[in-house]
C-alpha cells in the first residue's frame, strides 16, 4: 500500500523530442531519456515516471498534432521540449518554427505542466543569418513565455566523431551519459 501512494504521487515528465531523445540508431535502454529515469530511481524511487514521447523525424508541426492526445493521456506536470532541429535541416522558415514551439508552449502550460526548451543548433552550411535567426528562437520563446532554457543540448556531443553515429547527426551510445549530464541539472531544478 506504502508503495501505491508513493507512485500514484509521483511526478510525470514528458519528453517531446525528435531522434535524438528517441534513441534513433541505438537501443532504448541506451538513450538518454531512459538513463534519466534510471538516475532518478537511483536517487528517489518511485517519485518519478518518465515518458518518452519522442519520435524519430518529428517536426514541431508533428508535435502539435499530436501533443492534445499526449497531454490528455499522460498529465505530465513537466514537459521538456526538444524540437526544431528536422524543422531546421529542412530550411523551414525561422518564423514559423517559432510560431510551432510558442503553440506547443501555450498548450502545455494550459494543461498546467511546466516547460523546459532544448535548445538546438544547426550546421554551419545553412549560413549566418539562418543559424541565428534560428538558434535565437530559443531565446525568444523562453524570455516570452517564462520557460527554462537549455540553451544547447548537444554541448560537447555535435561536432565529435567520436560521438556521433555514422551519420554526424546523430548521438551514439557513448554521447547518451553526456546528453543526460547536460539535461539533468536543468530537469532537476524544475522538479
Amino acid at each position: 500500500m506504502l508503495s501505491f501512494t508513493a507512485h500514484s504521487q509521483a511526478k510525470t515528465i514528458m519528453i517531446l523530442g525528435d531522434s535524438i531523445s528517441a534513441g534513433f540508431g541505438i537501443s532504448p535502454e541506451q538513450g538518454w531519456v531512459n538513463l534519466l529515469q534510471k538516475r532518478l530511481d537511483s536517487q528517489k524511487p518511485q517519485q518519478h515516471k518518465v515518458i518518452n514521447a519522442s519520435v524519430s523525424g518529428e517536426t514541431t508541426s508533428g508535435a502539435i498534432a499530436r501533443l492534445p492526445k499526449l497531454l490528455l493521456v499522460h498529465k505530465p506536470d513537466l514537459i521538456v521540449i526538444e524540437l526544431g532541429g528536422n524543422d531546421g535541416l529542412r530550411g523551414h522558415p525561422p518564423q514559423m518554427i517559432q510560431n510551432n514551439l510558442a503553440q506547443l508552449i501555450q498548450l502545455s502550460q494550459k494543461s498546467q505542466a511546466k516547460v523546459i526548451l532544448f535548445g538546438m543548433k544547426l550546421p554551419p552550411n545553412y549560413g549566418t543569418a539562418y543559424n541565428s535567426a534560428f538558434e535565437n528562437n530559443y531565446k525568444v520563446l523562453s524570455l516570452r513565455y517564462k520557460v527554462t532554457l537549455l540553451p544547447f543540448f548537444m554541448q560537447g556531443v555535435a561536432g565529435r566523431n567520436d560521438l556521433m553515429q555514422s551519420d554526424k547527426i546523430h548521438p551514439n551510445a557513448k554521447a547518451q551519459t553526456i546528453l543526460l549530464n547536460n539535461a539533468f541539472p536543468t530537469i532537476k531544478a524544475a522538479l
